[in-house]
């Protein structure tokens, strides 16, 4: 008899436990599951069909919701290369009044998927502008306000986002305008901008 630790399922339960319940059918297979036996889970109930190539185990679909599971899908569909930015960023911070209707991601500019539910950004992101969560990676606080300054996201959103930021002793007021400059005038500007409004 296998170990347990050897058995397809305890396998990518492992794998998915990390991922909120999410695994891919790729990572599936890894684990041990045909494409046949993978089909009979889902008719049976016991993985529901996210996406195509997506499903979870149905025991985290009946657990309580996490605010930001449904992220670990998107980082599954990019196969792990889009990184949650913007205003989704500013939100997973709890940053401000951002309230995004669209999920924001980040990817290489190579990356060509394309997803009606998601608005794609292209570019190269250095470590230190990213941080891991259960699942997915976001970028990080003053990454997320300069990128969503630069993409003309509400002014109120910024200014709110800073002054939260500040007030938390998070980021000081040179490193969030040098990561506004790395990435273009009109971020320098809304910036400045949450300068003053915060001053104010």
């Amino acid at each position: 008899m296998r170990l347990r630790d050897e058995e397809p399922r305890a396998r990518l339960w492992s794998l998915a436990a990390r991922q909120r319940g999410y695994f891919t059918a790729a990572q599936a297979l890894e684990a041990g599951y045909t494409y046949q036996a993978q089909h009979h889970h889902v008719g049976r109930g016991n993985w529901i069909r996210i996406d195509r190539g997506i499903c979870r185990f149905r025991e985290f679909v009946d657990l309580p919701a996490e605010k930001h599971d449904h992220l670990v899908r998107w980082t599954l569909w990019s196969q792990g290369r889009a990184v949650m930015s913007h205003s989704t960023a500013l939100e997973v911070h709890d940053l401000g009044i951002a309230n995004p209707a669209e999920i924001h991601l980040t990817v290489p500019p190579g990356f060509r998927q394309r997803d009606p539910a998601v608005v794609v950004h292209r570019a190269d992101l250095a470590p230190e502008e990213m941080e891991e969560r259960e699942g997915f990676r976001v970028t990080t606080p003053i990454r997320a306000i300069a990128e969503s300054a630069a993409e003309g996201t509400d002014q109120d959103a910024i200014d709110s986002a800073v002054v939260e930021l500040l007030d938390r002793g998070a980021a000081t007021k040179g490193q969030l305008l040098r990561a506004a400059q790395r990435v273009g005038p009109r971020a320098e500007l809304a910036v400045e901008r949450a300068f003053h409004a915060e001053r104010a």
